[in-house]
This record gives structure tokens, sequence and C-alpha cells, in this order.
């Protein structure tokens, strides 16, 4: 009899949730916001509805002849029904590009000095970008645009929308058709350029250039930094987990040409060294009939924000200097704000990525801290080399991977990667993870079953970490930015001590 009570109070109970819930549908329905939202969930709820009501009138519960097993069951079958109605759908990453500029636009150091001097720079200044060109562990093959070689350089609107033609118009051609996929076949299209933002948007120039649907679900990210890259994956992400049995492309890159500055703020003078053209197109899907072509399989991404901060949001500040010519300021604080962000984002992505036995270390130190604060001992930092194969740190200068390989225990083949981008490629913001993703594919490293870490910095200030899950063993015969110099990597970097 019990059995038969309890059996009936949760017909009773997933007859209330059910009828709850498609009230609440009902009245979501009518807000145009969120429509979208609910209508994947109609068709989850009335296959749900229809099994349970199915099980359950199988039985006559007015008789008391249903044993303890068969009551668990029951409840067994409705609890694995709403994992598998409500469970989201996986992101795989089927393909990426990145642009390999022409070797007619790589700047040696001389060209800068002598764009310095030309420009009518004071000798204090120019010893001051040579100094941190030297210490920024860039090599001599980093390029920039033409529009920039030029003497004066120019950065007029014109030559920084021909720099976005000759980076996406080529890396998306490539990407579709290398895997043969038609432009219409595209059903999301996002793009991220953070210093450059015309109207019609870069989006727009896709669509027009290639032929896109008219229905596609484009967006345009602009202003959002470095780590705009893994922001533009996050939101690829929302949107398939909606649409279903989709592709998105998304596209990251910078802009160098009309973002120059010629005034004398030192904080605002490192900016003019550091960044390099470059740019990538990553090709994304959810449909299961793509995992067996898919390189990798999207398993986290935590975004950690700390734009209420005042400290933080100013350290990466576009604004104009006394004279009114605007640049992008680089703090002194930079690099303590890039660690705190690193460790705001860890502590939620340790919890999910981490061995238990590194957690406990780690709970264990933050106790024995707390309790014999005297003693000063230091807080244990998890071995994470035991969650990750592979690290792909921003490239955003020697100081940046120094700082972030230090807080976290890291070796030097770990940040390998990184340091041989920023050294070829230079800075290229939000597209350099992929160039740094392509090096250990150039590499031979990435075996099925790898997972790899990519960690971005940006302005505002953010820090995002995004996790991939290698699906098959890369060739590394497969031609990318890196095939043709591969073999030459990785190089001695100049340390300068002046």
């Amino acid at each position: 009899m019990r059995c038969t009570c309890f059996l009936q109070s949760g017909y009773k109970f997933w007859r209330i949730v059910i009828f709850t819930v498609h009230f609440i549908h009902n009245m979501a329905y009518r807000n145009q916001y969120i429509k979208w939202k609910v209508q994947i969930v109609q068709f989850k709820l009335m296959t749900m509805e229809s099994l349970v009501f199915k099980y359950f009138s199988s039985y006559n519960l007015s008789v008391g002849s249903i044993s303890v097993t068969q009551s668990f069951a029951a409840i067994a079958l409705i609890l694995i029904l709403i994992c598998l109605c409500f469970r989201p759908g996986s992101v795989y990453l089927l393909d990426y590009v990145c642009y390999m500029p022409p070797d007619n636009l790589r700047v040696p150091y001389s060209h800068f000095i002598e764009h310095f001097e030309l420009c009518n720079f004071d000798r204090e200044i120019i010893e001051f970008e040579l100094k941190v060109l030297e210490r920024s562990g860039i090599g001599v093959e980093a390029c920039v645009p033409e529009s920039v070689h030029e003497l004066p350089p120019d950065d007029s609107m014109r030559h920084a929308q021909a720099e976005v033609e000759m980076v996406l118009f080529r890396i998306v051609k490539e990407l579709l058709s290398k895997h043969k996929v038609h432009p219409k076949s595209i059903d999301i299209l996002v793009s991220n350029c953070s210093l450059f933002c015309p109207t019609p948007s870069i989006t727009s120039m896709i669509i027009n250039k290639f032929g896109f649907r008219s229905n596609i679900k484009s967006v345009n990210l602009s202003g959002m930094g470095c780590s705009a890259g893994l922001l533009s994956i996050n939101l690829a992400k929302d949107l398939l987990r909606v649409h279903k049995n989709s592709l998105a492309l998304v596209l990251s890159m910078e802009t160098v040409a009309p973002n120059g500055y010629r005034g004398n703020s030192k904080s605002k003078l490192i900016a003019n060294v550091l960044f390099r053209m470059g740019g990538a197109a990553i090709l994304l899907s959810n449909r299961k009939r793509d995992k067996p072509v898919a390189k990798y399989k999207l398993q986290h991404l935590v975004r950690t924000h700390m734009g209420s901060d005042n400290k933080a949001y100013k350290s990466i500040y576009q604004e104009p200097d006394e004279d009114e010519i605007v640049g992008v300021s680089l703090s002194r604080s930079l690099l303590n704000v890039a660690a705190s962000a690193l460790r705001i984002n860890i502590t939620g992505l340790g919890p999910i990525v981490l061995p238990y036995s590194e957690q406990l270390r780690y709970g264990w130190s933050v106790i024995c801290r707390k309790i014999w604060a005297k003693g000063n001992k230091d807080i244990y930092v998890p071995n994470f080399r035991k969650a990750f194969q592979h690290f792909c740190i921003h490239a955003g200068g020697k100081s940046v991977i120094d700082a972030i390989e230090e807080s976290l225990k890291l070796q030097k083949k770990d940040s390998e990667a990184s340091r041989m981008t920023l050294y070829r490629f230079g800075n290229t913001s939000s597209s350099s993870l992929w160039y740094e993703l392509c090096y250990l594919e150039a590499k031979g490293r990435m075996k099925k079953g790898d997972r790899v870490w990519q960690i971005a910095f940006g302005s505002g200030f953010k820090c995002n970490s995004a996790v991939w899950k290698c699906l098959s063993d890369i060739d590394p015969d497969v031609r990318n930015a890196w095939s043709d110099r591969i073999h030459l990597y990785p190089v001695e970097t100049p340390i300068f001590d002046r």
C-alpha cells in the first residue's frame, strides 16, 4: 500500500510539474524577447509528458500490487528522461584558419626606428620605443599592413577597411573551400574587432562578399579587447545551444592600420610596437554527424570581468592625451591586474577541471594559512599540468607570458607555443590563441584525448578561459600558418639587459 501511495504521489507530482512548466511556457511565449528560447523546450516537454503518462497509465494505482523495485524504476526512468531532454548539446570545432601575411609586410627594427624619426618623435621617445621593442619578445618576421609601411603612415578609414578585407576575406574563403561548405550553409556569424567598428558592420561585409543567407544570425563585437576571441566563441556557443543542427562561423582580428599613436605619452606609445596584423576564422558545429570529422570539443568556458574595480577598468584605456591625440594607454598596474583576474577566473575553472587530489591540497593550504597566519605559509598553487596537456597563453607580450608562467608554476615548454607565436607574429590581439594552437598542431603534439587551456586577457578588465578536448590525432603535415617554418622553431629569443 505504501508503494502505491508513493507512486500515486509521484504521478500527481509530475503532473503538477508538467502543468506548471506548460503554464510558464505559454506565458513566456507571448514575450517576443524570449520566444526563441522557449520554443526548443516545447517539444521536449510534450515528449516527456507522453512518456510519463504512458508509464503510469500501465499500472492500476488502486490496487496495491506494485513492488518497491517498480516504484524506484519509475522514478529512475523519469530522472533519466529529464537529464536526456534538458542536457545541453555539444559544441564541436570542425576547423580553423589563421591568416598568413606575405613576407613583404615584415617590419624589422630598423624600419621602426626610421618611422619614428620621420614622424618627428623626440630622441627620448625613440629610445623608449626601441627599449620596449627589444624587450617585447617580438621578432623581425612579424608583419604590419601596407599602409603602416608608408612614410608617413596612412591611418585613414579606407586603409583600415582594406586591412579587414585582406585578412578576413582570405581566411573565410580558405576555411569554407577547405571543407566544401557553401556560404548559405552558415547559420550563425560572429565577428570581433575591438578598435575598428565601421558602418555597415564587419559581419555585413562578410555577408555581402560571400552571399550568406538573409536569415543568418549575425553579431559584430567591438571594444572588447584582446579577450574578444573567446567572448565570440562563448556567444556562438550560446546561440548553438538554442539553434540545433547549425553551423557557426567566428571571425577574430584587430586592425593595426588606423590605431597608431603619434603623441608623446609613454603609456600610449607601448601599443605602437606590440601589435601586428593577423586574424583567425573558426568553424563550429552542434550537429552530431560532424563529431567524427571535428578536431576539438568545447568542454568549458569561464569568463571573468573586473570592470567594477576602477584600477582594473583603467588598466587598458583608450583616451586622448593632453594634445587631444587618441591612443590606448597601458598602465603600470596591468600585470598585477591580470594576475588578480586570473586568480578569480581559476576559482571558477579549477573545481571543474582539476583532479580531487589537487583540490584537496589547495583547500588544505588555505585552511593552514588561516590557522597559522603568523607563519606566512604560502597557499598551494594547483598543478594544472595534471588537468591539461597544453597551454595557450595570450601572446600580449613577453612580460605577460612570464607573469602567467610564474603564477601557474608552468615549465618553459608549456609556454613555448605562446612565446614562439609572439616572436613570429607579434601580438595579434584576439586571434593570437589560434596561432598558438596552430603551432602545437604543426609540431605534432595534439593527440586524441589531450586537453588544451586557452587563456585570454583584455580591456575592461577581462580574463577568459576555454578548455578544448582533442577528438583525434592531429596530422602535423596538414598545412597551416606555421607549416612553412615550423622546422626552425623553437628559437632562443634575445634578452636585453639595458
